[in-house]
């Protein structure tokens, strides 16, 4: 089952969808983050909420929409607001759910964001597995999500809508803070061990090489997934990164 919350911290209102069997059981949650433009009802949230629900009664799965996302209420989407969600989250869950053990389970733009969380704040996860992780977002954002006319009205402080199925606003300040938080020039051999990344080799968003050569440079476990695009769309596919994902959560 699934039910909606709020979040109301700080001047802050974070629309969630919690997905759980039996409450009284909670003892574990997972921090599903979406990625660029995603929103809390994300449909593969859904079905990894279900498998693992199925196989672990104690779990539950936390789906939230970033800063400007969905049905938020801010304008412009920054770095400094998608930190103070996460961590605004993080609390909700050990403080209010009394939550023991804390996973996540990121994709695209929100394993570029749970990556900079934890290499600047205290590390709460036991676990993170990132499914295509935009390591490098900035030129993800600038050459494989924003038009070349988009760019330039941005360059122009411009507030541009960017995006696929849905929008976000982009603006100078954002892709200049992109730039500056080089996340694949930071180190993560001390999370290593805690770390999980899947990646399609034909993802068409998030280049399948730098993903690869961050996995390498720091020592974290690389799972390639052949013929994967980045939304793991092909028979079978996104089925076997959850069970990945599982099974990496229990052991």
């Amino acid at each position: 089952m699934y039910r909606y919350i709020r979040i109301n911290r700080a001047g802050n209102e974070i629309h969630c969808k919690l997905y759980y069997e039996d409450l009284t059981l909670v003892r574990k949650a997972i921090v599903f983050a979406t990625g660029f433009a995603g929103h809390k009802d994300n449909n593969t949230a859904g079905i990894f909420a279900k498998e693992l629900l199925d196989k672990h009664k104690d779990f539950m799965v936390i789906v939230f929409n970033w800063p400007a996302h969905g049905e938020d209420a801010k304008k412009t989407l920054s770095l400094e607001d998608c930190s103070t969600y996460l961590e605004t989250v993080i609390k909700e869950l050990q403080m209010v759910f009394h939550i023991q053990e804390l996973y996540a389970y990121a994709t695209s733009f929100g394993g570029y964001l749970v990556l900079k969380y934890i290499s600047e704040c205290d590390d709460p996860f036991m676990k993170i597995a990132l499914r295509c992780p935009a390591v490098n977002m900035y030129e993800v954002l600038t050459r494989n999500i924003i038009k070349d006319e988009e760019y330039e009205r941005i360059m122009k402080s411009e507030d541009v809508q960017v995006g696929f199925d849905r929008k976000v606003i982009v603006t100078k300040k954002l892709l200049q803070d992109l730039q500056s938080n080089d996340i694949c020039q930071r180190d993560y051999h001390k999370y290593a061990q805690r770390l999980l990344i899947i990646h399609g080799t034909a993802d068409e968003v998030a280049p399948f090489e730098a993903d690869q050569e961050f996995a390498r440079n720091n020592g974290i476990m690389f799972v390639p997934v052949k013929g994967a695009d980045h939304r793991f769309q092909g028979p079978g596919q996104l089925e076997e990164v959850h069970q990945r994902v599982i099974a990496f959560v229990e052991a």
